[in-house]
């Protein structure tokens, strides 16, 4: 079952909690929030980040609800919301730890490094990649093209590229975390 089966007509419901119509938002939390909730836990693996950014995240849904009539894909709009609201989080605990250790001034040196240096990291954790995921990173990274693009242009199926696109962006990050000796989210942080 779809998520926008469940609810009947969404549209409708969007446009009523546009208009602010409490028990139309009331309807959309209870729909959303527990598959929200199990989104958010799969980023961040903690209960209490999930529960707080489930409630942050309806509520500037809410603060901003005028726009949601606007939303084709409410579901999809959601999940993104959300996803970028985790990852968000993430990275401000992983500042926070930096600061509180008194590790910030060893992990920002990476970053204060020239660009020269950060871009050959890159590319030897680029090199480093097996021919095909290389060359879907190249294409998606640096040619800016789809996952369609790149899967016709290959002759290979879009899950692949995905995937492909998926391990080379991780292994990318682990051979940066293990030539600067940082955890992934700092590289990420850092260098992306």
């Amino acid at each position: 079952m779809s998520y926008r089966s469940a609810l009947n007509d969404e549209k409708e419901l969007l446009r009523q909690v546009a208009d602010g119509d409490e028990r139309a938002f009331t309807r959309l939390f209870d729909h959303y929030h527990q598959r929200l909730g199990i989104h958010i836990y799969r980023i961040t693996r903690s209960e209490e980040i999930a529960e707080e950014l489930v409630h942050d995240v309806f509520l500037k849904l809410w603060l901003n609800r005028e726009l949601l009539s606007g939303i084709d894909n409410f579901a999809v709009y959601l999940f993104v919301v959300s996803k970028n609201a985790a990852l968000n989080a993430l990275k401000k605990i992983a500042s926070e730890k930096l600061k509180f250790t008194g590790l910030d001034d060893v992990a920002e040196s990476p970053a204060e490094q020239p660009d020269d240096y950060r871009y050959v990291l890159i590319d030897e954790a680029i090199d480093q990649l097996p021919p095909q995921q290389r060359q879907v990173y190249m294409l998606s990274r640096h040619q800016r093209l789809s996952y369609y693009e790149i899967a016709f242009q290959m002759g290979i199926s879009r899950e692949t590229v995905k995937k492909y696109l998926q391990i080379a962006t991780a292994s990318i990050v682990s051979y940066i975390g293990k030539s600067v000796k940082m955890s992934p989210l700092l590289v990420v942080k850092l260098f992306f």
